[in-house]
């Protein structure tokens, strides 16, 4: 296992096709419901997204991921008319000939593992028609179309792959700044011991033990693992426990005893401490809520 695998498995699409029966100029959609993320798949037309004072066109087989929870338009031009809202209920019929169909899905992201990933992504970005998915699109507008018992959970079901996928080639695009770990992954000496961290976070490691599991030394690991990740990697260790642990936390049956051991701490008051010096707060207050979001907004400003 790996961190993009974790950070993805609380990102899930809810009900998640938009569309609209006509689309043609001049229209324009105002997305308001408030998305961690927002996946946005012309399958056949144009448009320009815009947020902001920002506007980005989106072509027919490329793909858009739009960061939450600012409320954007996507429209026929990039300086929109009044727009309508989208609802979820909406619905792409009839002739679509001429038309521009557009695909969205909405991600809530549901935990502090997943918001790591958010974090990190741009406002707005847009794989172009090169990218690996791009051929799904028919496939994707046969689904849309075909009203088939079952057919909402098989878009939904696609639209999680399209998004995971849109995102890896996004990441392995040259000009993207993605994050160390990202980088780290493909490297001989980081990559053994992120992996390592992830597949048992709550094992006892130390320097010397994930050293060994990269196969290099301990100076060796220290220094390209902070290199790539930008942090060194008993830290990052730390912090990724910290994250594991907050959604722990939203168990209805965990303790902060019981929610240490899970994360690799053989006593409550050693782990409370480590929560509180990562996440700003004691675990007993994240847990309570209005510490959760204290946390989100340490963590935010960090990213910045």
């Amino acid at each position: 296992m790996d961190p993009y695998d974790d950070l993805l498995r609380g990102v899930r699409g809810e009900g998640s096709v938009f569309g609209a029966s006509v689309l043609s100029p001049p229209w324009a959609l105002r997305f308001t419901d408030g998305p961690s993320l927002t996946l946005c798949v012309p399958l056949r037309g144009e448009g320009w997204i815009v947020q902001g004072d920002d506007a980005r066109r989106v072509r027919t087989g490329e793909a858009a991921i739009v960061r939450g929870p600012e409320p954007f338009v996507f429209a026929d031009t990039d300086t929109p008319r009044p727009a309508r809202d989208v609802r979820r209920d909406d619905a792409v019929a009839g002739d679509l000939t001429g038309h521009t169909v557009l695909l969205a899905g909405s991600y809530r992201v549901n935990g502090e593992v997943a918001r790591r990933l958010v974090r990190v992504l741009p406002p707005v970005l847009v794989v172009p028609d090169d990218h690996d998915c791009a051929t799904m699109g028919a496939y994707l507008e046969a689904q849309l179309l075909s009203g088939r018992p079952g057919h909402q959970i098989v878009l939904d079901r696609l639209l999680d792959w399209l998004l995971v996928c849109t995102l890896r080639d996004w990441f392995d695009r040259p000009e993207t700044v993605s994050p160390g770990w990202y980088a780290a992954l493909g490297d001989d000496v980081a990559g053994p011991a992120l992996r390592a961290v992830h597949d048992d976070p709550a094992r006892p490691w130390t320097l010397a033990s994930l050293a060994t599991a990269a196969g290099v030394s301990r100076t060796t690991l220290a220094r390209r693992f902070t290199e790539l990740v930008g942090e060194p990697p008993m830290t990052y260790l730390t912090e990724w426990r910290m994250a594991l642990a907050a959604d722990m936390l939203a168990e209805p049956a965990a303790t902060v005893a019981t929610v240490a051991r899970r994360v690799g701490y053989s006593d409550a008051f050693g782990f409370s401490s480590a929560f509180k010096r990562v996440l700003g707060v004691s675990p007993s207050a994240y847990r309570d809520g209005d510490g959760a979001v204290t946390a989100r907004a340490r963590l935010s400003s960090r990213d910045t």
